[in-house]
Formats: C-alpha cells, sequence, structure tokens
C-alpha cells in the first residue's frame, strides 16, 4: 500500500522545485479566482503549504470539498512567482495531478474559524477542543509542553534520579483537599481514593532504600479552579531524595530548572544559582506575599506607628468600646508616579476587589507636599512619614491597614499591581525564582481558636524534638516554631511545595501532640507510613513542582487550561466527553451504590 505521503507539509523548500510529491492533510482555506485558477492552503501538524489548481476540472475538484476535510495531494513542487516570506514554504507550491478525500467535513459550518479559536468563548472551545487544537497557535502550547517534560525528565535522569510510577488506586488521606474516591466493586461500602500527590509512597520508597526518586506524577483533586490551577488533575514533577538536606533539594532544582526556563521559555532570561532565600515572615513583611515577583521593585514598609491614631478611622488603634484593635498599617512607595486621578481610582478598585479590603492613599507633589486621598490625616505627621519612607516629590503612596495578616495581604496586592501598573518598576522579561523557607509549623485555626498545623504537618520542625519539648514545657511559645519546610516561587506564582520529612515517629508523634492528637491517632491515619518509620528510615526530603503551571509560565499564558491537552471547565466538567456522567442503576448495583437526590 502507497504511503499517505511523501513529505510533511511544513518540510519543502525551493530545493525540491521539479519533485513529484504526496502530501496529506486538512483543507485550511480555498480561494477561487478564476474558474480555472484557484488557491488551496493545506495544513497539517508541520505547517501549510500551498496549492495551486490550475484547470477547471481541478477547480470543480476543490470546490466539492468542505473545508477541514483531510485530503490527499499528488503533485509536482515548482518556485512561486510570489513569494511568502512570512511562511516557511513560502517559496514553492504544489501544481496537483491528483486529490483524494481521506476524512470528509460534513458540517455545513464549523463552530469557529480554526486560525481564530482562540478569540471563540471557551465554552464552545472546550465543546470542540480537538478542532481548538488544530489551531497552530493553541497547539504549539501542547508541543511545549512535551518538549519540557522531556528536558525534565533527561535532566532527572542525568542528576541521577530514578523513575518510577506509583499508585492511582490507593487509600483516602487527609492531604488538605478533597479526596477522589472510587468505589470497590469485591469491596462494598469501602472506597478507594485518587492520589492527591504521591507523597506517602515517595516517602516509603526512601525508607525501602532507593535514593532518589523522581516521576511525571498526576494528581487528582476535587477541588475549584483558577488562573493558576485546574480542577480534578494536574501533573507535577515529583521527587524525593534519602539522606537529604534543604540544600540538597535547593542545588538540584536550581540545576534543573534555569536552563530549561531559559531555552523554552518566552523570556531568555532566568535566574542563576543561587536562587534567593527569603524566610515566610519576611516575605509577608516586605512583600505582602508569600509568592513575591522579584521582577518588580516595590517592598512595604511599616508605618503603624507613625500614622496610627492620626483622625482617620481605619488607622485607630482602639475600637468605640476603648479595645485594643491591633491595627497594622503598611505603605507601598512609588516613585516617579504620574498616573491621573482616574487612573489612580481604577487601579485601587482593582486592588480593593483582589485583596477583599479597602487601599489608602496620598501623593507628594513637585514641592514636596502632600496632596490627594488620605492627605489631610497624613499632613500633621509630614516629617515623620517622610523620614520613615524617605519620599520625594513625585512619589506616590499605598496604604493599607487592619490585622496584620489583611494589611500584609493588601499591601502585597498594591505592590503586584502597582508594579505592573507604573512604568519602570517592573523588569518583566524574565524568569525570577526565589525560595520562602521557614514557615510557621503551627498557627491559630480562625474556626477552632486553637493551634493547628500551618502548612505540612510532615515538615521536620526546625530544632527537631527539643525544640517540640521545650513548647510542650511552656519554654517558647508554638508559633514561634519553624518547619524545615520550602516553597520555590517563579514570577509571583508558586510552583511547588517541599521540606526536610519528618521521619522519625518520636518527633512525629510529638509534634502531634501539640495539635490535641496522640500516637493513636497518627498511626490510624498513616499507618503505612508510621509503621515503615519504626523499621529505621533514612533523612529524606523532596518538592514537586507543578508542570502545568511551569508550562503556563514558560508560554506566557494567563490560564493554565490553554497549556493542558484536553482540560476540564471552572465547574470541573469535560463538556467534550460529558465527565463527569450519569451510569445505570446495573453499574451502581454492581458497585453496592445508591444516589439521593440533593436537598435544596
Amino acid at each position: 500500500m502507497m504511503q499517505s505521503r511523501t513529505h510533511t507539509c511544513g518540510e519543502l523548500r525551493i530545493g525540491d522545485a521539479g519533485k513529484e510529491v504526496t502530501l496529506a492533510g486538512w483543507l485550511e482555506n480555498f480561494r477561487e479566482v478564476s474558474a480555472t485558477l484557484g488557491f488551496v492552503v493545506l495544513r497539517d501538524f508541520y505547517g501549510t503549504t500551498q496549492i495551486v489548481a490550475e484547470t477547471e476540472e481541478m477547480m470543480s475538484v476543490f470546490k466539492g470539498i468542505t473545508k477541514e476535510s483531510t485530503i490527499q495531494v499528488t503533485g509536482t513542487v515548482r518556485e512561486r512567482s510570489s513569494k511568502n516570506p512570512k511562511q516557511e514554504t513560502g517559496d514553492i507550491e504544489v501544481v496537483p495531478s491528483a486529490v483524494k478525500v481521506l476524512g470528509k467535513n460534513i458540517h455545513a459550518s464549523l463552530p469557529f474559524e480554526i486560525n481564530h479559536s482562540k478569540e471563540a468563548d471557551e465554552t464552545t472551545r472546550l465543546q470542540y477542543r480537538y478542532l481548538d487544537l488544530r489551531n497552530p497557535e493553541v497547539k504549539k502550547n501542547i508541543i511545549l509542553r512535551s518538549q519540557v517534560i522531556a528536558a525534565l525528565r533527561a535532566s532527572m535522569l542525568d542528576h541521577g534520579f530514578m523513575e518510577i510510577t506509583t499508585p492511582i488506586l490507593t487509600a483516602s488521606s487527609p492531604e488538605g483537599a478533597r479526596d477522589y474516591l472510587v468505589p470497590a466493586r469485591k469491596h462494598p461500602g469501602k472506597f478507594y481514593a485518587l492520589p492527591q500527590a504521591p507523597q506517602q509512597f515517595k516517602q516509603l520508597l526512601m525508607t525501602a532504600g532507593f535514593d532518589r526518586y523522581f516521576q511525571i506524577a498526576p494528581c487528582f483533586r476535587d477541588e475549584d479552579a483558577r488562573g493558576d490551577r485546574s480542577p480534578g488533575e494536574f501533573y507535577q514533577l515529583d521527587m524525593e531524595m534519602a539522606f537529604a538536606t534543604q540544600e540538597d533539594v535547593f542545588s538540584v532544582m536550581e540545576d534543573v530548572l534555569p536552563p530549561i526556563f531559559a531555552k523554552y521559555g518566552k523570556y531568555d532570561r532566568a535566574s542563576s544559582a543561587p536562587f534567593v532565600r527569603i524566610p515566610y515572615l519576611e516575605a509577608m513583611e516586605k512583600y505582602g506575599s508569600d509568592k513575591p515577583d522579584l521582577r518588580i521593585d516595590l517592598t512595604v514598609s511599616d508605618v503603624t506607628d507613625v500614622l496610627k491614631d492620626t483622625g482617620f478611622g481605619p488607622f485607630a488603634s482602639k475600637d468605640e468600646n476603648g479595645e485594643d484593635r491591633k491595627v497594622a498599617i503598611k505603605a507601598v512607595v512609588v516613585s516617579g508616579f504620574e498616573g491621573s486621578r482616574k487612573f489612580i481610582d481604577k487601579t485601587l478598585a482593582d486592588v480593593e476587589v483582589q485583596a477583599g479590603d479597602k487601599p489608602y492613599w496620598f501623593r507628594v507633589d513637585e514641592n514636596g507636599e502632600i496632596v490627594g486621598g488620605i492627605s489631610k490625616f497624613v499632613t500633621p505627621v509630614k516629617d515623620a512619614v517622610f523620614a520613615a519612607l524617605s519620599l520625594k516629590p513625585g512619589d506616590f503612596v499605598g496604604i493599607s491597614a487592619g490585622k496584620l495578616r489583611q494589611a500584609q495581604k493588601t499591601a502585597g496586592v498594591l505592590v503586584k499591581t502597582l508594579g505592573a501598573a507604573v512604568p519602570g518598576h517592573m523588569d518583566a522579561e524574565q524568569y525570577a525564582f526565589c525560595w520562602i523557607c521557614d514557615f510557621p509549623m503551627y498557627e491559630i485555626g480562625e474556626e477552632s481558636g486553637e493551634l493547628e498545623f500551618c502548612h505540612n504537618p510532615f515538615s521536620m520542625p526546625n530544632g527537631g524534638l527539643e525544640t517540640l519539648l521545650a513548647a510542650e514545657r511552656g519554654e517558647i511559645d508554638p508559633l514561634s516554631i519553624t518547619a524545615d519546610q520550602y516553597d520555590i516561587v517563579c514570577n509571583g506564582i508558586e510552583l511547588s511545595s517541599g521540606a526536610v520529612r519528618n521521619h522519625d515517629p518520636e518527633i512525629m508523634v510529638k509534634a502531634f501532640e501539640l495539635v490535641r492528637l496522640g500516637e493513636d491517632d497518627v498511626k490510624s491515619r498513616f499507618p503505612a507510613m508510621y509503621n515503615a518509620f519504626t523499621y529505621g528510615a533514612p533523612p529524606h526530603a523532596g518538592i514537586a513542582p507543578g508542570v502545568d503551571r511551569m508550562v503556563m509560565l514558560l508560554s506566557g499564558e494567563d490560564s493554565i487550561r490553554e497549556v493542558i491537552p484536553f482540560p476540564m471547565n471552572k465547574n470541573a466538567q469535560d463538556i467534550m466527553m460529558g465527565a463527569p456522567s450519569e451510569v445505570t442503576q446495573a453499574q451502581l448495583d454492581e458497585l453496592h451504590l445508591k444516589t439521593v437526590p440533593v436537598e435544596e
């Protein structure tokens, strides 16, 4: 049987002139010039080639083929008289001698123009994702994803890591998000869970004696979508190292990621090792976020002592009953500001929407006077404010106030919004990495009002057992204990959390006892890991950067769905496949399940 093609649609060049070739692809466009002249654009995965119909018979053939049908064209290559320098095959064209329809498009119209599919609404794009992916602009993100995963895999292997796959059907485990549950047919009333991450398995691999593990791991979490998070499933570069410290993990990631970002990214600059290390509390105080965008040169200053009790209600240190409000006041200074009042109002309105709290402002005019916004409350303490913030004419000052966390959050949004909006404060065309480290081990729960784990309960507390015992004896505040935990952040997006793991059963039990959970609780919730650690586990550490977020950054896309081949919509629905879907009563009976109506 003859091949469907001798060349691809992106392959032919001027040196191929005179050759008889066979091409196959989709009929992208047909332009009729006259009864005996027409131009066809044939597209495949690799590119496009112009086909020229020069006879009435050949024109009749192409007129009978609908756009986006797949066809096979046999013909002769010749040099184009009117070349197209924007097209890789723009120096040649093919004069067809035979055309065959391989797959007919039976629809009179398309849901969108293929090359303009990104302009269609998202629901239509997801419903016809197989057509959306024909658009070269959409397809290139999936190609990039494949290239990045291949590069990550090669780099990890070069660093001595072994690729090991871990189970998809496993036990439900409290890891911070909702599980996807799978009923077990052979065990009525019991369920498997899809893994939120291979966390326990990779730690068990360390206990089993594997020194360096990695995989491009699928993870499943029943959580809501957002711009940088896909609902349902995602992939991460999961890795773990035995006999490793935090610095060992940092060293590997700082060696693996920058070359990939520099080679495949929209920008060709990426941070070199070592990345900036920022303790969590410092990040919150200096940047108003534990995901700082270091491309922005703005930072946060504390002006609580200067501005409290200046007569402005939100800055008052006492409420109407004389009780301490524990107010914190933060300032972000933007130099060289020339924005209009309309620009200020719109920008601060955007900040309020993102932060959930109202920001305030004032400016320093060309005469060095405080004007605009809350200037009348600030002017009486002008000298102290100028000294605290090193102000000069032309400066704009955004202000946040409230409880510490909220004031920091609003200030962080001011930094990101103003940094991106005001010229001169963001070196955008680069990938700026940093490590956020020394996260608090514990916090006071908003609902319980009691001590709870702040992040990962399996991180090793800095200071180990002695620190936990000191907290138990009341010698130190448990809230002062930090964990050997770290996040890697790039351009204001968290790529991953990681940690040096708590591999010692005694330390693990003591860490849980501080949050009112005993040894029996640890054993019942995490039996495999706890039991394995009692057989002598090595110190180990790891991390798992998100592949989807990584490719989103590299491609410059704002939505993570643009870099996933078949993404779900914001409601965790695959509208192309019709998932989630109803199942038959016979299937439910086999699984010993019954559905009940949801009460309004």
